[in-house]
């Protein structure tokens, strides 16, 4: 568990939400999901954690490393 990670999910009340790994409460909640996705990307890319966006059904749909790829080397 990386707590720099953030999965963007439907939020129970409606809209969108955005929590970090092992948090019992959302960072944050939007209304449209491109807004959180870009909020949770935004927060990843200075925390290097990486974005999982879940679909409706709660499966992650995809993911994005954000400057945490362990594959990528710098030679």
């Amino acid at each position: 568990m990386n707590k720099n990670n953030i999965h963007i999910t439907p939020a129970p009340e409606g809209g969108w939400q955005g929590k970090r790994e092992g948090a019992t409460r959302p960072s944050f909640q939007t209304d449209k999901k491109k807004d959180a996705v870009e909020k949770g990307r935004t927060l990843c890319k200075k925390d290097k954690g990486e974005l999982f966006i879940h679909g409706k059904d709660g499966r992650i749909q995809s993911r994005d490393s954000l400057g945490n790829d362990p594959s990528s080397s710098k030679g």
